[in-house]
């Protein structure tokens, strides 16, 4: 297991992930009573996020003014910063962050937050008083997609924590929350058409303990889904901090929980299904037709309105076909559709949901799966092996890194009575995490713009409380970070930041290096 170092470095020599270019300069400012934001036209909501963070910190108000010494200015001439760039100067008179666009400024607020000293993040401040340290940073992403995937379907976890999880994926720079809605186990997402989905489907009556073949459960309900209120509050509180979330309904597989509420949706829909209580891969599949279709593009279309981001993920990964091959209406269907039989069904079903998202403007992402002919329009997550990733980009696919062998963080971080068995023998070290390669094979050719970046995920079966999710997502988390922002590889230099970032984490209430007994007692 990871474990900290006792040397706590300065908040300037521990940002993580680590800024292209930052220089020292003497001097520090002072945040006091008598310090005011001066904010150019287009940078109020960074101006709000900032004073979001510091004013809890300090206490200060940080009201606006003409000449304020910190400065937040917008500059189009900047092209050189890009999107999400941005430039930050501390010195003892002030402080002035500029970008080219809002969001570059959203990133630079999060680069002041971290030069907070440790203890102002802790919580109610003693004094108003703070200073930051003098530093000239010139910072731009090496990569447009920077993401972290959240299975609240397995176990579900109220909107609250989910505001805490995205402010926590902004302060190390990430802007992709995938938010895993529906699966076997649970289905959290509201469908005003459809309300059994989460009326039937939103709940199971107990869940297996231990990994997936056990023949143990632990006897106790579990369930819940969100309001579209909730989450349009998510979409604007995750938009403010930078972070678009973008929802995931997959199909046609991982779907036991929509057949539970509607079984006409399944290859027998004489049959009546629970909400799975197992974990691993459920044998039951969606049937093929044009009902079945015609009802994931209304589900689609609610969600599509509920969530602005221009990809929406489709699923598509761990789709059985016994059934189809064994479903007279499944083999008449691969047979009109000029298949060369009802294991093809699985491309052909992607092919018509991607369809629909492309129609409604959006880009649809799929699962990488094996011997899987994917929709050519499709953004390419390959969670399997990186093979998949290059194979995809070679033809024509945009792709996100997504290797189970590095950045699966429900994977045990090393041995231990609190770590998940969802890998049992198989471990992640943040050392491994940090290895992850953007790059194709030595002397494979570069796919020009089709790699747009990594996520990481966290996969729900053996992770059921907030502390369990920081616990198994923090530090690696930051490795992953540090490697799709800054395309250097530094492992020493990643490793004396996180000397001083894990101070930052333990004063931001983040449990992680032990998993507390609070966490360590909830049942698995």
């Amino acid at each position: 297991m990871d474990l900290p170092h006792p040397a706590r470095p300065r908040p300037d020599l521990a940002l993580v992930p680590r800024p292209g270019r930052l220089s020292h300069r003497p001097g520090r400012f002072r945040l006091d009573t008598a310090t005011r934001l001066r904010v150019a036209p287009g940078a109020e909501p960074a101006a709000d996020l900032l004073r979001g963070y510091l004013t809890p910190a300090t206490g200060l108000r940080l009201d606006h003014a003409d000449d304020g010494t910190f400065v937040l200015a917008l500059d189009p001439a900047l092209t050189g910063l890009g999107e999400e760039g941005y430039g930050l100067t501390v010195a003892d008179h002030g402080v002035l962050l500029r970008a080219a666009r809002p969001t570059g400024l959203l990133r630079g607020v999060q680069t002041v937050r971290q030069l907070l000293p440790y203890e102002a993040l802790a919580g109610p401040p003693a004094r108003a008083t703070t200073e930051l340290p003098g530093v000239e940073i010139t910072d731009v992403p090496a990569h447009p997609w920077r993401g972290m995937l959240l299975d609240v379907a397995r176990h579900f976890q109220p909107v609250s924590y989910l505001h805490r999880f995205v402010d926590l994926l902004a302060l190390h720079k990430l802007n992709v929350l995938q938010l895993h809605l529906t699966d076997d186990q649970g289905w959290r997402m509201p469908v005003a058409a459809y309300p059994r989905l989460t009326e039937v489907g939103g709940r199971r009556a107990e869940s297996m303990v231990g990994p997936a073949g056990s023949d143990r459960f632990d006897g106790r309900p579990h369930g819940g889904s969100y309001t579209r209120a909730e989450l349009a509050g998510l979409v604007a509180y995750a938009a403010d901090r930078g972070v678009t979330v973008v929802p995931e309904i997959g199909v046609p597989g991982h779907v036991r929980s929509a057949l539970a509420a509607y079984p006409a949706l399944g290859n027998h829909p004489e049959r009546h299904l629970d909400v799975w209580t197992h974990w691993g891969v459920c044998p039951t599949v969606l049937g093929v037709g044009d009902h079945v279709l015609d009802f994931f593009r209304t589900v689609l279309d609610e969600t599509m309105d509920l969530f602005p981001s221009s990809y929406v993920h489709i699923g598509g990964d761990e789709v059985p076909t016994a059934e189809w091959e064994s479903s007279p209406a499944a083999i008449a269907r691969a047979a009109r559709e000029g298949l060369p039989g009802p294991r093809h069904l699985h491309g052909w079903f992607l092919e018509r949901t991607a369809d629909h998202v492309l129609r409604a403007g959006r880009r649809p992402v799929v699962w990488a799966e094996d011997g899987a002919a994917l929709p050519p329009d499709c953004t390419v997550m390959s969670w399997r092996t990186p093979e998949h990733a290059w194979a995809a980009a070679r033809r024509g696919h945009d792709v996100v890194l997504a290797d189970h062998r590095r950045v699966y963080f429900d994977y045990a971080r090393g041995p231990g009575p609190g770590e998940p068995p969802a890998q049992p023998g198989h471990s992640l070290g943040l050392r491994t995490v940090y290895d992850l390669d953007l790059l194709p094979p030595h002397g494979a050719p570069e796919p020009s713009g089709k790699v747009l970046g990594a996520q990481g995920q966290l996969w729900t079966e053996f992770v059921p409380t907030p502390d369990h999710i920081e616990y198994l997502t923090y530090p690696r988390l930051c490795a992953l970070a540090d490697r799709v922002w800054n395309p250097d590889r530094d492992w020493p230099g990643f490793r004396t930041r996180m000397d001083g970032h894990r101070a930052r984490l333990t004063a931001l209430g983040v449990p992680h290096d032990t998993l507390p007994d609070r966490a360590a007692a909830a049942p698995a």
